[in-house]
């Protein structure tokens, strides 16, 4: 399975799922139905995700077909802009779904703040996503062209949709940007390991005096964490795309990322952790936690290792 391929098997999960998880969360709130808006949040976070290796793929996609007769480079041009701007609104909206899953255990009722912030961003989001789809079709479908290309509404959307070319360089322009980025994103890393990590070495019987509880508290640190990878991650993507995309090391790094992040969602919501939590110094977690924890290390592990040989491994898929 080629670029072309993978890219447009991927790139509807995050279209037609962001729809899904807008009518779920509309439900939730019409109804008033607590499970409904837990479902719409865990499949806003999980859109999230996949947005990631849906849109590392386009890349690749694009030097697949830019060649093509009939093919037409402002066509893929306007659909890597429309999805520059998608990606991000859907990260915003997976951030506000991960605190509003955070808070649901501790609070009766949601916060408003987020409650409104969610739907505005996923109701931006679906409209969004809706748009990159369309204008991926055209690209090699020309007579599915909508009749408003061109309109007023056509041509505003397009202003707000960045130039791929001039996103990439202004990633590049500056090597201290670039410093930057790459010291925010060790940072990040350390924060993420280092929490994740603790919670992990403590369920599986390391340092059995410090209560689980306790190292729950840290946890948002590592989301935290997680989210600054994330962005640094996404600009240093975007600043030297083709040379990530034909990376095994970057490829493989991404889906230990997915595993992983799926690990700790597993962790809380199969009830792991509620049986861990209750647990006083010196007790032992059951082995069904036992086994997540230590399937989320390996995978952690698996990201650093597989960070580091990234430039080594660079050019190893082929063009």
């Amino acid at each position: 399975m080629d670029f072309p391929h993978l890219h447009l098997l991927l790139n509807h999960f995050p279209i037609i799922g962001t729809i899904v998880g807008v009518g779920l969360f509309l439900t939730s709130l019409v109804a008033k139905t607590e499970d409904v808006r837990l479902s719409s949040l865990v499949v806003f976070v999980a859109m999230a995700l996949l947005t990631i290796p849906a849109f590392i793929t386009g890349v690749g996609a694009q030097e697949k077909i830019v060649s093509d007769a009939g093919i037409s480079n402002d066509l893929i041009q306007r659909h890597e802009g429309s999805a520059e701007l998608s990606v991000w609104f859907m990260e915003v909206t997976g951030a506000l779904a991960v605190i509003a899953l955070w808070q649901s255990p501790r609070r009766r009722t949601p916060v408003r703040w987020n409650t409104f912030a969610i739907l505005i961003f996923s109701l931006l989001t679906a409209g969004l996503m809706a748009r990159t789809g369309n204008t991926g079709g055209e690209i090699r479908h020309s007579e599915i062209r909508s009749a408003e290309e061109g309109t007023a509404a056509d041509s505003a959307l397009s202003h707000f949709e960045p130039s791929p070319a001039k996103f990439t360089r202004l990633m590049i322009v500056n090597k201290w940007w670039w410093a930057f980025m790459m010291d925010m994103h060790f940072i990040g890393l350390v924060l993420l390991i280092g929490t994740i990590g603790m919670l992990n070495l403590r369920v599986l019987g390391f340092s059995k005096q410090v209560p689980i509880g306790a190292l729950n508290r840290l946890v948002p640190w590592g989301i935290a964490g997680f989210g600054m990878n994330l962005i640094t991650g996404m600009l240093a993507f975007i600043g030297m795309p083709t040379f990530y995309s034909h990376d095994i090391a970057f490829v493989l790094k991404i889906a230990a990322i997915l595993l992983a992040v799926t690990a700790l969602a597993l962790f809380y919501v199969t009830g792991a952790f509620r049986d861990c939590e209750a647990l006083e110094p010196g007790e032992d977690a059951p082995l069904h936690a036992k086994i997540i924890a230590g399937t989320s290390l390996v995978l952690w592990f698996a990201v650093i290792v597989l960070g580091r040989y990234i430039q080594p491994l660079q050019d190893s898929i082929a063009r």
